[in-house]
């Protein structure tokens, strides 16, 4: 785990739940690399860990496509700088 401290975002309900599942995700991703660094490893522990990083890979792709939009909406939503008195 990167973080044991779960503060709440404060972000839209969409876009936290969203990046929640991302780092959860990413999360994974890491603990999967670090299994391939393994000595030792079998050709079928290998495989498992490559096909569940391919899964893994293609959750994050699919998962992305739309959290840039979503990402730029929750910036637009920013208050503009109240120092340009």
């Amino acid at each position: 785990m990167i973080s044991s401290i779960q503060q709440p975002i404060q972000v839209s309900s969409t876009l936290c739940t969203l990046l929640a599942e991302l780092g959860e995700e990413c999360e994974k991703v890491v603990f999967l690399l670090s299994q391939l660094k393994l000595t030792n490893l079998t050709d079928d522990q290998k495989g498992d860990i490559l096909a569940e990083l391919t899964g893994s890979v293609c959750h994050l792709h699919v998962h992305t496509e739309q959290l840039p939009a979503l990402i730029e909406d929750e910036i637009l939503t920013l208050p503009d700088d109240l120092d340009d008195d």
